[in-house]
């Protein structure tokens, strides 16, 4: 192992023999938001000192052996036991590393998702809709939830713009690589010569912000407006200004929300989507200032960025960040993102491996 990762977890064990008394204390619960906090650290610490554990266990076992095979009548077992031990070590080492990589802070929490046409016409709103269903369905398979905010309707079907926010366990880690240009290559409905039509949506995901309070949103730079909600709604949206507009001036950020017939409860959905949006844009400004680093393979949520097409004639479906490809177009469209999402993460991973080990170096 090398002295550095060794010196990390020898750290890290002396941390949890002090989140131990900290969490122990007498007064520990008086701050509960910080008694959380110290919680959840206690529980990743100690998940990665027992890995340690095991590990030095597994060198002590070597050493044993090593020591044991001067015995000419023991050399076999200790050979045998040798073997065994090096590559216990071989693979906790390994584990270690991946326990020790530095944790995204939004993976648990939940997310915005923005799904809006671009080129492609009538074409481009039926597959926003297509990809919001396929997230719907993800979604529904994860047991998370859907609550629709906005959606702007196109005239065939589909959607020019939807959003929705999606709350559940894991839901942002799950799907922060989804941001980005997908491109759509089949036939439409339309199409009276049986030509293939390109068209293509853009898909931003965003962590929703523990607070408002993240973002600092001072009053006197937002406008809002108040105006009648326009789509399905029979009567009622004839008749009551529920819709809300929100202006962020100093950005122009703008976020609209008016699914809901309360004014009230479509403004906290929009200063919510207003928080989440301006945190992704502080953060994204932050990343750009240590641009100097490796630009990580699949996380720049670069939303002009091409990132995947579905292929309708060839059912194929291929992730143009990490060359992959899969013939099973129907069950990704109905919500089987299992091996997208899944490998996406393990190429992640894999980059972030390769830093820690020049780091090392």
């Amino acid at each position: 192992m090398k002295t550095s990762l060794r010196a990390k977890l020898d750290s890290l064990s002396k941390r949890l023999e002090e989140l131990n008394r900290l969490l122990s204390a007498e007064d520990a619960a008086r701050d509960m938001g910080e008694f959380k906090k110290l919680s959840r650290e206690h529980v990743e610490a100690t998940a990665r000192v027992e890995l340690y554990g095991r590990y030095l266990q597994a060198e002590r076992d070597a050493a044993e052996a090593r020591d044991m095979a001067g015995d000419p009548s023991m050399k076999g077992l200790a050979d045998e036991e040798l073997k065994s031990s090096l590559a216990s070590m071989e693979k906790l080492e390994a584990e270690l590393q991946k326990a020790l990589l530095p944790r995204d802070p939004n993976d648990d929490k939940n997310l915005f998702l923005e799904i809006r046409a671009g080129t492609g016409g009538d074409e481009s709103a039926l597959f926003a809709g297509d990809l919001f269903r396929m997230y719907t369905r993800y979604a529904e398979r994860q047991r998370w939830q859907v609550e629709l905010l906005s959606e702007s309707q196109s005239e065939l079907g589909g959607y020019k713009e939807v959003i929705a926010r999606i709350a559940g366990q894991g839901a942002y880690a799950k799907l922060k690589f989804e941001s980005g240009g997908h491109r759509v290559q089949r036939v439409p409905a339309t199409e009276t010569q049986g030509r293939i039509h390109t068209s293509a949506c853009t898909v931003a995901v965003l962590p929703e912000a523990d607070a408002v309070s993240e973002v600092v949103l001072n009053p006197a730079e937002l406008r809002v407006d108040t105006y009648r909600a326009s789509g399905a709604g029979g009567q009622h949206v004839n008749k009551t200004d529920s819709a809300i507009r929100i202006t962020h001036l100093p950005t122009g950020i703008v976020v609209e929300c008016q699914d809901s017939r309360s004014q009230h409860k479509n403004r906290a959905s929009a200063m919510s989507v207003l928080a989440a949006r301006i945190k992704d844009k502080q953060e994204k400004e932050a990343a750009a200032k240590t641009a100097s680093t490796r630009k990580s393979l699949i996380g720049s949520g670069d939303r002009s960025e091409r990132i995947r097409t579905y292929n309708f004639p060839q059912g194929r479906v291929t992730d143009h960040r990490i060359n992959l490809t899969l013939y099973k177009i129907e069950r990704i469209m109905d919500g089987e993102l299992d091996d997208v999402v899944d490998a996406l993460a393990a190429e992640h991973q894999m980059e972030l491996l390769e830093q820690l080990g020049e780091k090392a170096a």
